[in-house]
């Protein structure tokens, strides 16, 4: 085990550089140590694992398979290192999570924060991507767990929490139209608006509304960017179109009103914290999967009645 994983380190930084003396560099080895490991490699199986080129390796077919097989070593190795360590009281380990744009600020960010005031051991990477992509990397084991819309139809998926998200106008606070707290799709007509596009979930749900309605939207601008269409309607651009998710920290923090639309075409969208259904979580995932879960209903609407800018209708 010590002998592969060493040429594993040297393999793997090799194909990530490219070039055995870049890789010496950076593992503070010499480059014939790492040439040797990877030549008695190359032998013992019968291929080479990199082309030698006048600009430097390229890795091969065979190469690529254990670059990748390589990959899901170390990311195992960590894992059992990390369970040793807690059977020693160590409670240490690195955890990556994958999550929507809309989860880059508020209760994710201060689950973390809690976490680390409790746990300094445990490292954390977050992941932000669009919807599917967060999906695959859940299924596929690239993170511990991740947070997306939609999770209903995926076997490969383990839901551990889910909240109902609904979409909504959204206006500056003191705007008379966030005094209604929910209003029909054809209320925006006549007003301008700043909408959403993909990849954006809420995209196609305005779409569905447009073309049930058949009502063309005075669209002043689009944006694949919450924070861009958050920051426009503050602006005073136009009237925005967003779940309650994208504006919980606006709203509770009473820059922005949210009027939840009632057309009876809507459905709420799902929101969902997910683990791959084939890979448990590691103990360190367990902890930090434990803390989101429990904030995780904080991201309901409606939010609680005393939040500025939140106007209740039961």
């Amino acid at each position: 085990m010590p002998a592969f994983s060493r040429f594993l380190r040297y393999f793997l930084a090799v194909g990530r550089l490219g070039s055995i003396r870049k890789a010496a560099d950076e593992l503070n080895v010499s480059a014939s140590a790492i040439d040797r490991q990877i030549l008695n490699v190359e032998a013992e199986i019968g291929m080479p694992l990199f082309e030698r080129l006048p600009t430097g390796l390229r890795l091969t077919a065979a190469g690529e398979i254990m670059m990748a097989a390589g990959g899901r070593w170390q990311k195992s190795l960590a894992e059992v290192r990390a369970q040793i360590e807690d059977l020693r009281g160590l409670k240490r380990g690195h955890v990556e999570i994958a999550v929507i744009d809309a989860l880059a600020k508020g209760v994710i960010p201060a689950a973390i924060q809690s976490l680390q005031s409790r746990y300094p051991g445990i490292t954390i990477e977050v992941k932000v991507a669009a919807n599917d992509s967060v999906r695959r990397m859940i299924a596929s084991g690239e993170v511990d767990f991740g947070v997306f819309f939609g999770p209903e139809s995926y076997r490969d998926i383990t839901v551990r929490s889910f909240v109902d998200v609904h979409l909504g106008f959204i206006t500056p606070a003191g705007h008379p139209f966030g005094d209604q707290p929910e209003a029909r799709f054809s209320a925006c007509v006549g007003s301008p608006v700043v909408v959403p596009s993909s990849p954006l979930a809420v995209h196609q749900q305005i779409a569905v509304l447009e073309g049930t309605t058949r009502i063309t939207l005075e669209r002043k601008a689009t944006s694949n960017n919450i924070q861009m269409i958050t920051s426009l309607v503050l602006q005073g651009v136009g009237i925005g179109i967003l779940t309650s998710l994208d504006v919980v920290t606006e709203v509770r923090a009473g820059l922005l009103s949210f009027t939840r639309i009632s057309d009876p075409v809507l459905r709420p969208m799902t929101l969902a914290l997910c683990t791959a259904s084939a890979r448990p979580p590691s103990y360190a995932a367990d902890i930090v999967l434990g803390e989101i879960q429990t904030a995780f209903a904080e991201l309901a609407w409606p939010v609680p009645a005393s939040a500025p800018g939140v106007r209740n209708s039961g």
